[in-house]
């Protein structure tokens, strides 16, 4: 069975400066006709008073265009809760990433804002010459080459020279590292990797695609030669003319660590990013970081990485790596929407709670706010998975109980900011709506979502929640409608 990936060109934070300085101008263009869009229909808005609002609305979601498209909306008022406009709000619906919603509430009502990860790092021996130094994975998604460097550092100042077994423990997490829901074509992919206990640099690479001169083959270069080695590339993609409709693809072969590049890349073609997932993520921690203590003059003798618990009785704490306190994480997720995570801080909570499953967990801590597990299904807690199924009431009951919590600020700052950051940075720029709303987003083919928070200047704060299913347009038309709904919801006013 063979996977073909679609071109990547968002999302992760691995390349995201170099996707931002050389975007397509296609792209580009696309997304400023669909801001002058979005500014001129809220030009032709008049006041809208809320019993005006199912009509407004209802404009929309009734175009010929979204036919056979199902959408779930909910829209109440944030203090006294009253119903503005419900459309299929009881109803299941896919949620994509709106699914992130409740992962980070029940991360945040169940371990606090001051919660850190910690990843002990042991050793037997002393100063210069150590017998063992071993890594206790603690699935903590935020540790980078930075970290390991700096690890390295605090090594030499105690005056370590030589180890005779560096091991990299990932035993913390219980298998499987990827969910079997997920889509095969997607787990070769940067916003499907594994979720282990010792993860770094996001468990992701970046492979990037260079025009050569007409007729040569493409050239490629990795982010990373130790993650590098474990692909085998077979390139069999060419330099086209120049202005050539875009081409190229990346096939893999399912349960392989083999990537066939194919098509052509036109001569004029700006570097093609594409962002893949490590293959084997603990031994690449290893590989890294041997390679890091190398660099520094410390020799590692022998390299083990365990997927079971390994323990030496001799062995005392020598440091530890820490992560940034919880908010920081959760920006991570529902800002940025990365999936690794919030699977990651799902799998801890599950630690926390003792519980079987991190589904479990979020459960459990969801029951506690006041949330029935009847209102929803949870697969996964990144919502990759298609199983995922929540309806539009559920989302705004979260959203308001955490309103009210004591964490309601670290709630509302982990969402993206209409205009400003996250996945609604260049949505809603040059509209009313910019900073005015917080909120999540979600995308999966034929899947859009919004959920969040809209402060408008002349009504009451609203929580809301738009989703749209089993739609075969674009999701750039599915997002402009979407849009639109907000925009309206913005111009409430009490009248």
């Amino acid at each position: 069975m063979r996977l073909v990936f679609g071109r990547l060109r968002s999302f992760s934070l691995i390349g995201l400066i170099l996707l931002t300085l050389l975007a397509n101008q296609k792209v580009l263009g696309a997304r400023k006709d669909s801001e002058a869009s979005i500014q001129y229909f809220e030009d032709q808005i008049p006041r809208i008073c809320p019993e005006d609002l199912p009509r407004a609305i209802e404009k929309i979601v009734n175009r010929p265009q979204f036919k056979r498209s199902l959408w779930g909306i909910e829209i109440q008022t944030l203090g006294s809760g009253d119903s503005l406009y419900s459309l299929n709000g009881d109803k299941f619906f896919t949620p994509a990433s709106s699914a992130k919603l409740l992962t980070t509430a029940a991360a945040l009502s169940e371990l606090g804002a001051d919660y850190r990860i910690t990843t002990p790092i042991y050793a037997v021996g002393n100063p210069p010459h150590l017998t063992s130094l071993r890594i206790k994975g603690q699935g903590d998604p935020t540790i980078s080459t930075k970290e390991l460097k700096n690890l390295v550092h605090q090594l030499q100042r105690q005056g370590i020279k030589e180890i005779e077994e560096l091991i990299v423990d990932d035993s913390y997490f219980d298998s499987p590292t990827i969910n079997p829901t997920w889509e095969w074509l997607d787990v070769h992919s940067y916003f499907a990797t594994a979720v282990n206990s010792t993860i770094l640099n996001q468990n992701t690479v970046t492979l990037t695609l260079l025009p050569q001169q007409l007729g040569q083959p493409v050239k490629f270069r990795w982010s990373d030669a130790i993650a590098a080695r474990q692909w085998q590339v077979i390139n069999k993609a060419i330099t086209g003319e120049s202005d050539l409709p875009y081409n190229v693809e990346i096939d893999g072969d399912l349960g392989k660590p083999t990537l066939l590049i194919r098509g052509e890349l036109a001569q004029n073609e700006p570097p093609d990013i594409w962002d893949l997932a490590i293959v084997d993520p603990a031994h690449y921690f290893l590989e890294s970081l041997r390679l890091h203590l190398a660099q520094a003059g410390i020799a590692v003798n022998k390299g083990f990485t365990f997927n079971q618990t390994h323990k030496n009785e001799l062995e005392t704490e020598l440091t530890a790596i820490t992560s940034p306190p919880l908010p920081k994480i959760l920006q991570q997720i529902n800002q940025e929407s990365n999936n690794l995570f919030a699977e990651a801080i799902a799998k801890i909570l599950a630690k926390k709670l003792n519980t079987k499953t991190p589904i479990e967990a979020i459960n459990q801590s969801l029951t506690k706010l006041g949330i029935d597990p009847e209102e929803y299904i949870l697969i996964d807690a990144s919502g990759l998975s298609r199983q995922n199924l929540i309806t539009p009431q559920t989302l705004v009951k979260t959203l308001k109980i955490m309103s009210r919590s004591p964490e309601a600020e670290y709630y509302r700052e982990s969402l993206a900011i209409a205009g400003v950051n996250g996945t609604l940075k260049n949505r809603f720029r040059n509209t009313s709506v910019s900073r005015k709303l917080w909120g999540k987003t979600g995308t999966l083919t034929g899947v859009v979502t919004l959920s969040g928070y809209i402060y408008p200047s002349q009504y009451p704060t609203i929580a809301f929640s738009i989703l749209l299913n089993n739609s075969e347009i674009s999701n750039r038309e599915i997002r402009q409608a979407i849009d639109e709904i907000v925009v309206i919801i913005n111009h409430l006013n009490k009248c």
